[in-house]
């Protein structure tokens, strides 16, 4: 998608981050937001919805993103909070946490464009775009960094975890994950708040 027109929307003026989650329709682990201030003047190629790219790609713009853009976070809220206040809000307060922590690096914004159709609350104008990640490259940077870092740490989880599969799928309640939830009954970082993992637990 083209980034000449990175500040060329809503009001025309300022710097402004993208904001996007993964992680929202898994059975297990935290959800991930992430937050990036794009440097128009470091382009970056084949930005993109990260659903829409490859695992090597994404896993390569990554690494670009962080090292292109003029800032960036990673936040997340845990299962615990996604039992506690159920998905969607968590969902927002890891990327209220995630523009939080570009402010809490000294980075001044004018607004945040969010993916979706709600933004958290935050101390910054909020504008929710739904598409966003395929339309604003500043979000689809972002969905990029919280794909990939989630994707990392559930990988890392499997090992803990053995047996539910989870470096395949992530923690998506595919028909090998709900055979194992049955077979095993949830581990510590299965979501209690969805339905499939309270059915296993009975």
């Amino acid at each position: 998608m083209p980034q000449a027109d990175l500040f060329d929307d809503f009001d025309g003026e300022g710097i402004y981050c993208g904001v996007d989650e993964a992680g929202r329709g898994p059975l297990a682990g935290p959800v991930v937001a992430a937050a990036v201030i794009l440097d128009p003047r470091r382009r970056i190629a084949d930005l993109d919805d990260s659903k829409r790219l490859s695992v090597g790609r994404r896993e390569s713009l990554f690494d670009e993103i962080r090292e292109k853009a003029s800032a960036w976070a990673i936040a997340e809220a845990s299962v615990t909070e996604i039992d506690e206040l159920n998905i969607l809000h968590a969902s927002m307060l890891a990327m209220r946490r995630a523009v939080h922590d570009l402010l809490a690096q000294g980075h001044c914004l004018d607004r945040a464009h969010i993916d979706g159709n709600r933004c958290p609350e935050l101390p910054v104008i909020g504008h929710a775009l739904v598409g966003g990640d395929a339309s604003d490259p500043a979000i689809a940077a972002a969905s990029i960094l919280a794909k990939v870092a989630r994707d990392r740490q559930i990988v890392a989880l499997d090992a803990e975890h053995p047996g539910y599969g989870l470096a395949r799928h992530k923690g998506y309640p595919t028909v090998a994950h709900l055979a194992a939830l049955t077979e095993l009954g949830p581990s510590p970082i299965h979501r209690r708040s969805f339905a499939p993992v309270r059915r296993a637990m009975r």
